[in-house]
């Protein structure tokens, strides 16, 4: 299968070193940023498409690591197009264009994979895989942390066009609560207030479910220049998972030192293979073989409407309803 990327940021390259590692057909990428795309198709010995359109004529699958402002649009031209498409998580910056996306998808009879890299991450899969077996017994309470430096692109400041930090990262941790407790019934969040001269986003946001079990969220966009942290706290009534990047096998940043921090930061894994190849593996073998995907497209879907009512929560001080 012929795999193209459009949008050649940082995602772009992620997806492209774990389609060179495993060794999958990665024939070229289109950005309408040349001096990027020329940067990309440099490194990665591709060709460079002249526009989106050339780029599907050539192609069996369309990776869009394009800004989540874009998604709706490319995904969409990808499906009219007869194509599949692995698109970067967040699915898009509303329910409704989330739900154009995937009835495009239908429509042209296409598949979709939206591709939310911490359900593979070997700890938190090995913890998802405890809960579901039952080995903690009836789980309670789980906290999730993922915090990190602000992302250099502008574009990620403006939730018009990125969500803001609840979209664009917190949405990671909001749908592996999913993944472990099915869907809430309400949800309360707060912000912490502003810096000034600064540009950060840090927020915390309690998850109410039907039967009393919660789920604690804390996700930000405030630690300084090249640091990464996350963590995992899963307790229930027979056992208690805890996790953290400080832990051995840590979690690190992208860039060695005496380099510069990329533009958005990524979590590594201390690990034999990266988690990233080991989603965009999945998901390729599940478009050859017609299996099913660990992440339906109506996951990410629930995911970002959770995330929306984080936002709305913050909005208006109150606890939001959140319908199942």
């Amino acid at each position: 299968m012929k795999i193209g990327i459009v949008g050649t940021g940082t995602m772009g390259w992620v997806h492209a070193a774990a389609y060179r590692r495993m060794g999958a057909d990665l024939v070229g990428a289109y950005d309408s940023d040349h001096e990027r795309l020329d940067r990309f198709v440099r490194a990665y010995t591709v060709d460079p498409f002249n526009s989106y359109e050339e780029m599907l004529l050539r192609v069996d699958i369309a990776d869009v690591t394009a800004p989540t402002y874009a998604h709706e649009e490319l995904a969409v031209r990808a499906f009219e197009a007869g194509k599949d498409v692995i698109l970067e998580k967040p699915l898009a910056l509303t329910p409704d264009s989330g739900r154009r996306i995937l009835e495009a998808a239908r429509a042209n009879r296409r598949r979709l994979f939206v591709a939310m890299v911490v359900r593979f991450f070997p700890q938190y899969r090995k913890a998802a895989e405890l809960v579901h077996a039952g080995k903690l017994g009836r789980v309670g309470v789980v906290r999730l942390k993922r915090v990190l430096f602000p992302p250099g692109p502008e574009w990620y400041r403006d939730p018009e066009r990125s969500g803001g930090m609840p979209v664009d990262l917190m949405i990671h941790d909001l749908d592996y609560v999913r993944w472990l407790l099915g869907d809430p019934v309400r949800v309360f969040a707060r912000k912490s207030p502003p810096v000034d001269g600064a540009t950060v986003e840090h927020v915390q946001a309690l998850l109410g479910f039907a039967d009393g079990r919660m789920a604690f969220v804390e996700g930000g966009w405030a630690y300084p220049e090249g640091y990464f942290r996350t963590a995992l706290d899963i307790a229930g009534d027979r056992g208690l998972v805890e996790w953290s990047s400080d832990q051995a096998p840590p979690l690190t940043t992208l860039f060695p030192k005496g380099e510069p921090a990329p533009e958005v930061g990524l979590p590594l894994a201390g690990l034999e293979e990266d988690p990233y190849e080991i989603e965009l593996r999945h998901a390729l073998e599940a478009f050859e073989r017609g299996k099913s995907f660990d992440v339906a497209p109506e996951d990410a879907l629930a995911a970002l409407e959770l995330a929306l009512a984080v936002r709305e929560s913050i909005a208006s001080g109150r606890p939001v309803e959140v319908a199942s």
